[in-house]
């Protein structure tokens, strides 16, 4: 595989140079100001987690690597991309078992991979109702999506105040997506596209993930 061939699939770029996605490179502003939002919230009530440590830190590293891949736009910029965000969801799953659900480690990480497992069959049941092209490849963040309203759900039931948290992530997430799934189909009306939304939006996203798993992750942890 050539890991230096170009990648061109968002309105915005129309050529090579590094900077011809300035609006989408720019807006992973909003990773990076989230990062210090679960940082700054982190430090203000005393909570030097290592979990919160490292979420924090691959939100930004989300940043970093959608930055790179928005204005080198080759392959292994895609992987820069790809994997914080697949880290941070799986560090966030292990972490949220254990200190919003109240599990015990030894049953948490077990029961977030089972869950992860579950999620994964939303990609399926997605692309059974409509095809990749109409989706713009955004089908690979339905288990995500699943897995944000299921947690929602479940702590509501559960009576965690968490779970308005979440439930207002996973609206949020709902709409990230829909930027992402229409930039591709309004080239022609909105050159821009709109996958800058998706940036901006997903910032939002984790930030409320952080702030929530920080405020009341935990008074619900298991003794």
């Amino acid at each position: 595989m050539d890991w230096t061939a170009p990648v061109d699939i968002y309105c915005e770029r129309l050529g090579p140079d590094f900077w011809a996605e300035p609006v989408n490179a720019l807006s992973n502003l909003a990773f990076i100001i989230a990062a210090f939002i679960g940082w700054r919230e982190a430090q203000k009530r005393g909570w030097r987690n290592g979990w919160i440590i490292a979420l924090c830190a691959l939100a930004f590293c989300i940043g970093v690597g959608s930055f790179l891949f928005h204005t080198f736009a080759q392959r292994w910029a895609g992987l820069a991309d790809v994997v914080p965000i697949l880290l941070f969801i799986l560090t966030y799953l292990f972490a949220a078992s254990h200190y919003l659900f109240g599990l015990r480690w030894i049953i948490a990480i077990p029961a977030a991979i089972g869950a992860f497992g579950l999620a994964l069959l939303a990609r399926n049941g997605v692309l059974m109702l409509a095809t990749k092209e109409q989706l713009n490849g955004s089908e690979g963040y339905a288990p995500a999506l699943a897995l944000l309203v299921g947690a929602a759900l479940i702590l509501a039931v559960m009576g965690r105040r968490s779970a308005v948290w979440i439930g207002a992530a996973a609206g949020v997430f709902i709409l990230s997506l829909s930027t992402r799934i229409t930039d591709a189909h309004l080239c022609d009306a909105f050159p821009v596209g709109t996958h800058f939304l998706w940036h901006t939006l997903n910032g939002v996203m984790i930030a409320l993930l952080l702030v929530g798993l920080i405020r009341h992750g935990r008074a619900t942890t298991a003794p």
